[in-house]
């Protein structure tokens, strides 16, 4: 098995002057790459600013004989963000892969959350992302390359008290993956998702000390590599933590289908419940075309799939 390597490539990684994206960043340009280490600075709930959080990093990479610029944009300014990718192409001409991994925290149960609250948690995860992706993209399908790798979370996938905000924002940031990956799919643009379980800043007060205690961010990291390489899938929600790796999807059964007009209610919908939800003949839909393509030829094909009760 070779090793996955990133000579000559240039790697953009947001929010990687602490925790797991320090790690993503050192361990990029350990594998050949040169490394943008994106960093505005702030506070874990997104305050304040700073550049000595990503000039540290880059020293650190520099010392150890790699390559790489800092940058202090706040990825929800889209001029910034401009600005990030125009100096990674002024400095070395192209742009391989982008990891959206910048992110904030103000947790509060919904009822209690403010408007600003939701807003600026939304706008660093969902948005920022789309920020960032957006920079890149003409670039990327002008190269045929161009890998991103998104940063959802458990938050997103099943959800947890006390993160509408936050667990929005990253369900939202899976459904921008499953459209990038779409759009880029002709000019070899490949999307996936990371979700990660580590010990951050991030998580600090809300995972238990004795679970922190394995769940170091470099455990993460090598899942990022892999969705990054030049083989990797596209379009696929990857956990990582504490040496566990598993794949998430969102499948659909194969349900039920009323022929009969009369038959079409919420009465039937609830007799039918157990049906409607048997998982054995579940499919992935890869397009939202998928479904409706389902639905219309039961339609059109007039054959029921209820069961006689």
């Amino acid at each position: 098995m070779s090793d996955i390597r990133y000579d000559g490539q240039v790697i953009i990684v947001t929010g990687s002057g602490n925790g797991l994206g320090r790690n993503h960043a050192i361990e990029f340009a350990k594998r050949g790459a040169k490394v943008v280490v994106n960093d505005f600075g702030g506070a874990r709930d997104g305050t304040g600013g700073s550049s000595e959080a990503a000039e540290a990093v880059v020293k650190e990479i520099k010392d150890a004989g790699g390559e790489a610029i800092a940058n202090g944009a706040n990825v929800t300014d889209r001029a910034q963000v401009t600005a990030m990718v125009q100096q990674a192409m002024d400095e070395w001409g192209r742009i391989d892969v982008l990891v959206n991994n910048a992110g904030i925290l103000r947790d509060r149960s919904f009822g209690k959350m403010t408007g600003d609250e939701w807003d600026a948690v939304v706008a660093v995860h969902l948005t920022g992302s789309a920020n960032c992706s957006l920079a890149v993209w003409n670039i990327m399908k002008e190269q045929g390359y161009g890998r991103i790798v998104m940063t959802t979370s458990t938050s997103g996938i099943y959800g947890n008290f006390g993160q509408a905000n936050y667990g929005a924002a990253k369900a939202g940031v899976w459904g921008l993956m499953n459209t990038l990956h779409i759009e880029g799919a002709k000019n070899d643009i490949r999307i996936n998702c990371i979700s990660p379980t580590a010990a951050t800043r991030m998580t600090e007060d809300v995972i238990p000390e004795e679970a922190l205690k394995v769940l170091d961010p470099k455990w993460v990291t090598p899942a990022v590599l892999f969705a990054a390489c030049k083989d990797a899938p596209s379009r696929t929600i990857l956990l990582a933590g504490a040496g566990g790796y598993s794949v998430a999807r969102l499948m659909e059964s194969e349900g039920v289908f009323f022929e009969n007009e009369a038959d079409r209610t919420p009465e039937q919908i609830l007799a039918n419940w157990e049906q409607l939800t048997d998982m054995s003949d579940a499919q992935q839909m890869m397009t939202g075309s998928d479904h409706v393509s389902k639905m219309v030829a039961k339609a059109l094909g007039g054959a029921t799939s209820v069961r006689q009760r």
